[in-house]
C-alpha cells in the first residue's frame, strides 16, 4: 500500500513538474517520458554552454527563475563549481551525478571507461565538434590536439536507442585531435533510474 502510495504521489508530481537541464540528453529524456508517460515539461538549455562557467550559470539561473512558481527539478550534474550554491540559493533538487556521461553510464562503467582514458563523445557534442573545441580551448587546433593526447587515450562515441548515425562526425572529431575512435552502445536504464530518483525527491521535500 505505501508502494502504491509512492508511486501515485510521483505520479501527480510529474503532472506540474518542469524539468530544467542541459540539452545534451534532450532526446533521451522526451524519450523515457514519452515510453513511461511522464507528464513531464521540459526546458533545455544549450548543450555546449558547460564550456563557459558565466553563460552557464547566467543561463541556468535565469531559466530556474523563469520556473520559479512551478515544482521543478534540475537536469545538472556538477558543471558548475558553484553548482551546489546554484541550487541552496534557489532550494533546487538536482539530479544525482558528476555529470551528464555519469548519469546516462552509470558510475561504474563511467568510472572505468574515464580510468582507461576515454574522452565520452556524446552526439551533440560531435555535430558541433569545431565550434565546441574552439569555446573549450580556444582556437589553436595544435594546442587542442597536445592537450587531447597528453590527457586522453581514445574518443568513446556513445550511442544510445535515441542516437542517429553520427559516424562521420566522431571520425572528424577523433581525426581532429588525433586520437582513435571508439564505440559503446547503452541503454536508459540509468538516466531512468536517476530522473525518477529526483521526482521522488521534489515529491517528498
Amino acid at each position: 500500500m505505501k508502494q502504491l502510495m509512492n508511486m501515485d504521489a510521483m505520479n501527480n508530481a510529474e503532472e506540474k513538474t518542469t524539468l530544467i537541464g542541459c540539452g545534451i540528453l534532450k532526446k533521451e529524456i522526451n524519450w523515457l517520458a514519452k515510453k513511461n508517460h511522464w507528464q513531464l515539461h521540459t526546458s533545455f538549455l544549450d548543450s555546449a554552454l558547460h564550456s563557459d562557467f558565466e553563460k552557464l550559470h547566467k543561463g541556468l539561473t535565469l531559466s530556474i527563475k523563469k520556473h520559479s512558481n512551478e515544482d521543478f527539478i534540475v537536469f545538472y550534474g556538477t558543471c558548475h563549481p558553484l553548482m551546489d550554491n546554484i541550487m541552496h540559493n534557489a532550494n533546487c533538487t538536482r539530479t544525482r551525478g558528476q555529470n551528464c556521461v555519469e548519469i546516462l553510464l552509470g558510475h561504474h562503467l563511467f568510472t572505468d571507461e574515464l580510468s582507461n582514458g576515454a574522452y565520452f563523445l556524446m552526439e551533440d557534442w560531435s555535430l558541433r565538434w569545431d565550434i565546441i573545441m574552439t569555446k573549450t580551448f580556444g582556437n589553436n587546433m595544435e594546442v587542442t590536439r597536445q592537450i587531447f593526447q597528453e590527457d586522453r587515450k581514445y574518443l568513446l562515441g556513445i550511442n544510445t536507442p535515441c542516437s542517429g548515425n553520427f559516424t562521420k562526425q566522431a571520425e572528424y572529431a577523433a581525426q581532429s585531435v588525433g586520437l582513435p575512435l571508439k564505440w559503446i552502445t547503452v541503454g536508459l536504464d540509468n538516466l531512468q533510474l536517476v530522473l525518477e530518483s529526483a521526482i521522488k525527491q521534489k515529491t517528498n521535500s
